[in-house]
């Protein structure tokens, strides 16, 4: 990307002629001023992305994001960029890793942009986050989900002392403090066949062009009703969150929609429910069905093993004809020990048959595995390293293709397992949170490494009996691995 081009050209969707209301930012995962980005694609910020196509279409605000990450930016010229676009709002989307920068960018702008936070790490920490000296300007921190609150702030500020969860620190007494009123809960769980499809003009690589196909990311629910202990979307973590899945109806129209206006044939559900309920199977598939979306689209979606498992042969195959393209599947350890304390509700057994089951019909599995999770043995650390072989194995001359993304546990705030590491007294907060970047291609892995560069971050803390270079050692070893089976059928 060419460094003198005007700050607009980085931001995407918002009218360049009129100044801007809300520029939301998402921060880059790393500062790459000192290593450049080597990744080509991220996953575009469909939240966002929905924040700001409610702001224009149903508020008419002149909105703009600016994804740092997808544009690999330093962080000097995020600021640079922000400030010279001079925003009314800049919208920062916190997450555990990028909080650092995200808060290094903020206390860098100008001082008449005010600023609204949002995203998980904002749900997880308020208080620290409004009583940290660099988020001082922060007018509006806004938890959970935020297109309609968003559009209130917009129109004016001071309406925050009426919607549920935003809140804000005192002016007076340096406390956080938390608006609403009755009658206004409806904030907190929009009707999401309302709400409009995002404008993919605000969206830095979505649709994007892979394997002959132009390709959406798209969301069919909200919500998860599942525990994993590691993860930010678990229900526990997330008990403001209302669970609602989108009509068929309204998913296929939206479908169809990008279809006719950008060529868009193939699709991912990046949601955990799209395959990941028996009810929501059938929905979904009644309405593809119907609507002969097989004949056309070819889509991705992530699913649930203990759900898929139940389900018969022929609701498989339906799925195939369909247009089911790919399943990403959070398999997480090979240990039977590890399996139950992480609460994914499988076992090794239905693993394999459910990963068979499906390369078999031509279907692709992706499955996502953690080394070093807290109290896990170099035993059971060892026996997922021997699950994805074992998986490589019994995959390899099926019609589907099995591949296997592994990586390095961290631990994220409000968690069941962050938790847990609390609760054991040995850690404190700022030890977990020290996020640090990871260079794994210096071991030479070359495109192994490389492909997914910006997901190598770590707290470099052990958490089980294996060291932190025991574990990298290991994903290292399985990602080279992985490399080497997809270029010797490529």
């Amino acid at each position: 990307m060419d460094r003198t081009d005007p700050p607009h050209d980085l931001i995407s969707g918002h009218d360049p002629d009129r100044s801007i209301d809300l520029l939301l930012v998402n921060a880059p995962l790393r500062d790459y001023a000192a290593r450049p980005r080597v990744t080509d694609f991220t996953l575009p910020v469909l939240g966002m992305g929905y924040i700001a196509t409610y702001a224009a279409q149903r508020g008419g605000f002149n909105v703009g994001i600016l994804d740092a990450e997808a544009l690999g930016l330093p962080v000097a010229d995020v600021v640079r960029a922000v400030n010279a676009a001079r925003p009314r709002w800049a919208g920062f989307n916190l997450l555990a890793p990028t909080y650092e920068l995200s808060a290094t960018i903020a206390a860098s702008l100008v001082p008449d942009i005010k600023i609204m936070l949002g995203g998980h790490q904002a749900k997880a920490m308020p208080a620290d986050i409004l009583t940290d000296p660099r988020m001082v300007r922060c007018e509006a921190l806004v938890i959970g989900e935020g297109e309609t609150r968003t559009v209130e702030l917009l129109h004016d500020h001071r309406a925050r002392g009426d919607l549920p969860g935003v809140m804000w620190l005192d002016p007076i007494l340096r406390t956080p403090v938390v608006g609403g009123r009755p009658g206004q809960n409806h904030h907190l769980a929009p009707d999401i066949n309302a709400l409009p499809f995002v404008d993919r003009t605000f969206l830095t690589q979505d649709p994007h062009f892979e394997a002959g196909r132009w390709e959406a990311n798209m969301v069919g629910a909200r919500g998860c009703p599942y525990d994993c202990s590691f993860c930010g979307a678990a229900v526990s973590a997330n008990p403001d969150v209302t669970i609602r899945v989108r009509s068929a109806e309204n998913v296929v129209t939206e479908m169809e929609h990008l279809r006719a206006a950008l060529d868009v044939t193939a699709f991912r559900f990046v949601d955990d429910l799209f395959l990941g309920a028996r009810r929501v199977i059938n929905q979904m598939m009644d309405g593809f069905t119907s609507h002969r979306v097989g004949e056309w689209a070819r889509w991705d979606a992530t699913g649930r093993i203990n759900v898929l498992a139940r389900e018969n042969d022929a609701a498989l195959d339906r799925l195939v004809a369909n247009g089911l393209r790919e399943v990403a599947l959070g398999i997480e350890s090979g240990s039977e020990r590890m399996l139950a304390y992480i609460d994914k509700r499988i076992t090794r057994d239905m693993i394999r048959s459910t990963v068979i089951r499906l390369v078999n019909r031509g279907i692709h599995v992706k499955g996502y595995f953690i080394l070093g999770f807290p109290g896990e043995a170099r035993t059971e650390m060892g026996e997922t390293v021997d699950l994805v072989r074992e998986l490589w194995d019994l995959t390899a001359t099926a019609p589907g293709r099995f591949r296997s993304s592994v990586f390095e546990f961290r631990p994220y705030p409000g968690t069941p397992e962050w938790t847990r590491l609390m609760a054991t007294g040995r850690f404190a907060p700022a030890q977990l949170l020290d996020y640090t970047a990871v260079d794994l291609t210096e071991q030479g892995v070359d495109e192994a490494m490389r492909q997914r560069d910006e997901f190598n971050f770590s707290s470099n803390v052990q958490f089980g009996e294996a060291t932190v270079d025991e574990v990298r050692a290991a994903l290292v070893e399985l990602s080279h691995g992985e490399h080497e089976r997809r270029t010797a059928t490529a």
